[in-house]
């Protein structure tokens, strides 16, 4: 369904993407397409960039399939140049399919999962779930392909208990995540043709994965990729809610969907990126423009493809190549880190501090936090009010409540390579849950400020004085 503001048409994009994206994998190549569709060149960390970089060009890259850095260079572009850069993740809480997970209990075929993130597991009872990832396969010239899947029909489910059974369920809702949280897949009498324990037994070799997981779901993954089993050699599945991302409210006002957090943020940094391209305003010189859409941010970034690697580091250096370019560089260089914020919830006022309490539809939200969960300060907050102006935008602060926990991002992270850092984000509510809701409209207020920003920093940065 269409929203009927042709403004918020970038809404109805970003429903597109995040329908098509149930996995990191999926997200990247999501935006992958987009890039090269704006007129972006794959390259490769192996690639020789000191002879391949042109003044001028558009490039994207990258690392396992889970984790993309996209960058454009001004027309007069000279090493030692500063970056202006807007990194996101594209990992959300979910269940992972286990490397063994075939399990049956009282004639139910059910499928080993384990947690990812800080999840509100409890929303995950009684959804329509499906899988999705990548699969290992085998050609018959004895190479082997990395394979994106996605099933597009209900394939699993995790039943809660009936109110019959548990009289205080509504009372006081536990469950215990190892024996009480396993998704059923089938009925064994119901599958008994294509048990596995019928099948001839497989060769005994170290990548043979066949007696891991029910010959159901090998099938299944088989026929969506039009191969045989066993060339299924291993995989990363994910499972997902099929219910697709959607308008609600009285005036489409809301996104109710799946792993806003954070595919917001990317969609929005690959739109404003592709975008910038395109604009008469490309620029003739100043910062290289770059967006890092990074993996593993819900469990530490701590990782090859998180923002605890050497990914933008290794840009910055690859672009300015000796240590006193590699200085100069880091000193020009700015990062937004973008994630989803926590918007005031109508039931629980009392959560946020009353002074700092975003809604949804109001503009990015600037994230602070004196503890440094979040590395906003006085420079960095004042740099987006001033890009956000460029757009006719708004602004909201949000600070936690001194008697509560707060969370982090990719932010202090990245902030630690000496790259000036801001925190923002958009408002939401059910953050973590496996159906969350944003704003329409804060789609474009995410896109403006990071236009604003690859348009007009490098001019804003030479006015403001600092050391």
């Amino acid at each position: 369904m269409m929203v009927r503001d042709s403004g918020q048409e970038a809404a109805q994009r970003f429903l597109n993407f995040v329908n098509a994206s149930p996995t990191p994998f999926h997200a990247v190549r999501c935006a992958a397409e987009r890039l090269e569709s704006a007129g972006f060149k794959k390259i490769r960390e192996s690639d020789d960039w000191e002879n391949g970089l042109q003044e001028g060009g558009r490039y994207y890259f990258t690392r396992n399939q889970s984790t993309l850095l996209a960058f454009t260079l001004p027309k007069k572009w000279k090493q030692g140049s500063g970056v202006s850069i807007v990194a996101t993740h594209v990992d959300s809480p979910n269940l992972r399919v286990r490397p063994i997970s075939k399990k049956e209990k009282v004639g139910y075929l059910q499928v080993g999962i384990e947690t990812y993130g800080g999840g509100i597991w409890h929303t995950w009872f009684d959804r329509d779930l499906s899988l999705a990832g990548r699969v290992i396969v085998a050609a018959k010239d004895g190479s082997f392909s990395s394979r994106l899947v996605k099933i597009d029909r209900p394939i699993l489910r995790i039943p809660s208990l009936a109110i019959h059974l548990d009289r205080n369920v509504n009372a006081e809702f536990r469950f215990n995540q190892e024996t009480e949280f396993v998704p059923i897949a089938g009925l064994k009498a119901a599958s008994s043709q294509g048990d596995s324990a019928r099948a001839e037994p497989s060769m005994e070799i170290a990548s043979n994965i066949q007696k891991n997981h029910h010959s159901q779901l090998l099938a299944l993954l088989a026929q969506e990729l039009s191969i045989q089993k066993e060339e299924i050699h291993d995989f990363e599945l994910h499972l997902y809610d099929t219910q697709p991302s959607q308008f609600g409210g009285f005036d489409n006002e809301f996104i109710h969907s799946p792993r806003l957090d954070n595919q917001f943020s990317s969609f929005a940094a690959v739109e404003a990126l592709a975008g910038s391209v395109s604009a008469q305003s490309y620029p003739l010189e100043g910062n290289v423009n770059a967006i890092a859409l990074f993996n593993h941010e819900e469990v530490g970034s701590v990782s090859s493809t998180g923002a605890e690697s050497d990914l933008v580091l290794t840009l910055i250096n690859r672009l300015s190549p000796t240590p006193q370019l590699l200085a100069q560089s880091i000193s020009r260089s700015f990062l937004i880190s973008c994630d989803m914020g926590h918007a005031i919830h109508p039931n629980y006022t009392g959560k946020h501090e009353e002074n700092h309490a975003p809604v949804i539809n109001g503009g990015v939200v600037i994230k602070t936090n004196a503890k440094q969960r979040y590395s906003s300060d006085a420079i960095g907050s004042f740099l987006v009010k001033k890009l956000v102006e460029r757009k006719g935008g708004k602004v909201q602060e949000y600070e936690v409540r001194n008697d509560m926990a707060c969370g982090s991002t990719v932010g202090p992270a990245l902030s630690k390579i000496g790259v000036r850092v801001v925190d923002v984000g958009l408002a939401m509510l059910s953050m973590h849950s496996v159906r969350e809701t944003a704003g329409t409209k804060d789609v474009q207020n995410a896109i403006d400020l990071f236009s604003s920003f690859f348009e007009g920093f490098s001019e804003l940065d030479s006015r403001v004085d600092l050391e």
